[in-house]
């Protein structure tokens, strides 16, 4: 399924049975300079995971998916150069953090894009692909959660029109841990 082309990159759904390239794409990001700002996990956690986890995941989030689609771009050369994974939540339901979700909602997380290939247009791309999904499956609106200090990655939201809805999350009493909602409502 391509859903879309941009700069020579194929933007598309991963099948399931590319978990390999799944989590070597993860393990990539895991090892990116900000990754302790952008991603809740460390390096060793993932790399530790079985196989099995990664299988379960490229299902999960893979082509035919309803509840999660991970879309990657794909360079002329077949590297992954980025990828976002899009989550759906329901109303009625708590999210991640153990809040309530008031309105059926995609959830924007995993983002990355190799450093090589940032800059290009290939972010806007992505977010392209993955709320349009989102808006597919009667999304209301689509959030995502970006650290505080991680400023790259606001302006990149900003710049594809996510807005601040004032929710901040913190993980620790230091605010070391601090996460904002940024939000994209549904056109009317």
């Amino acid at each position: 399924m391509t859903l879309l082309t941009r700069n020579d990159y194929v933007v598309r759904a991963i099948r399931p049975d590319e978990w390999e390239r799944v989590k070597q794409l993860r393990l990539d990001a895991l090892r990116d300079p900000v990754a302790h700002l952008a991603f809740l996990e460390v390096y060793e956690e993932a790399a530790a995971r079985p196989d099995v986890f990664w299988q379960d995941r490229a299902v999960g989030s893979g082509e035919g998916s309803t509840t999660a689609l991970q879309f990657v771009a794909e360079a002329p050369d077949g590297t992954w150069a980025g990828s976002v994974t899009v989550l759906m939540e329901e109303a009625g339901t708590e999210d991640w953090a153990g809040s309530p979700v008031e309105r059926r909602q995609g959830h924007v997380v995993g983002v990355f894009v190799r450093p090589e290939h940032r800059g290009n247009g290939l972010i806007e791309a992505l977010f392209e692909a993955g709320v349009a999904w989102a808006w597919e499956r009667a999304a209301e609106r689509v959030r995502l959660f970006v650290h505080k200090d991680n400023a790259r990655a606001r302006a990149a939201y900003r710049k594809v029109g996510f807005e601040p809805s004032g929710v901040v999350v913190t993980f620790s009493k230091s605010e070391a841990e601090t996460e904002l909602e940024l939000v994209l409502e549904r056109p009317a």
